[in-house]
This record gives C-alpha cells, structure tokens and sequence, in this order.
C-alpha cells in the first residue's frame, strides 16, 4: 500500500508557531480517535500515552525516549474537529513532573476537515516566547512534527 506523501512542517519566526498540514486517507472519526485516545496515540506518538479523560481539563503524559513523561492537559475541545494540548517545554523539566506548567509550555491544535477519500489535518503549535531559545526549540519542533505525523500517516493508512 502507498502512504500519503505530504509537505514538511513549517516555522513562522514572527508568529512563533510550528505548522504543518497534512492528507489522510482516513475518515474524520478514525483520526479524530487517533489524536485523542491514548490506546491511538501510543501508536505514533512518543513511547507511551495517558490521558485521564478527552474533556477540557483533562490531564495526562506523553512520553519520548531521552525526554521522559511530558505533562500535557486538555485546553479546547470541538469533536471531531478540533482538539489543543497544553505541554509543558524543555525550560520546564524538574519543575513540576507531574503537572503542566503554564509559565513554560506550548499549546499544539489539531484542526480537522473532512476530505473526499480522506481527512486534512492541520496542527499549530504555538508558545515557543516561553521558551529560552524559541529558534531551537521551533526547529526541533518543526522536525518532530515531520516525523510524528508521517507516523500517524502510516499508521491510519496502514490498517490500525
């Protein structure tokens, strides 16, 4: 099976956000779960997922080889069409574990459309001012998002 081959991310240095939009050949309710559900998430996201429930508020981690648990939490909520996670940034490890830190994180929003024969996602991630170093930081970014999202690509597309 082919995968959906897509654009890279992109870093607007005025703004501060990490962009990227993407094609699934998937429909809106299975990508929806797959950025929402732990037991999706898991799948192409980090090393491990929990959430203790999918409302605003809701609190949980996401975790990534060489960067441990990082606290996330539920800031806006329209289902199946958006979704944004607060997660505390690099400046915020040690601090608080457990929760998210607001002074030092970013938000990233899940925006979906429906498509004929698929869906259009489009993530932006936004907060990189409360970082030390908002150049690194959006570039780094820019290469995760490439890379996690490609993994969500293949991972809709590839039967899960």
């Amino acid at each position: 099976m082919t995968m959906t081959t897509n654009p890279p991310s992109t870093v607007d240095s005025r703004d501060l956000t990490v962009t990227r939009t993407i094609t699934i050949a998937a429909p809106i309710e299975k990508v929806w779960a797959a950025i929402t559900k732990a037991e999706h998430i898991v799948g192409w996201l980090g090393q491990s997922a929990m959430l203790d429930d999918v409302a605003v508020g809701a609190r949980g981690a996401f975790s990534f080889e060489g960067y441990g648990d990082i606290p996330v939490r539920i800031e806006e909520l329209d289902p199946p069409r958006t979704i944004a996670y607060r997660w505390s940034n690099d400046d915020a490890r040690g601090f608080h574990p457990d929760e998210v830190d607001d002074d030092h994180s970013t938000v990233f929003r899940f925006t979906l459309e429906p498509l004929a024969g698929g869906t259009q996602l489009t993530v932006v991630e936004s907060g990189f001012g409360t970082t030390t170093d908002p150049t690194f930081n959006m570039e780094s970014h820019r290469k995760g998002w490439d890379t996690e999202l490609d993994e969500l690509v293949d991972y809709l597309e590839g039967g899960s």
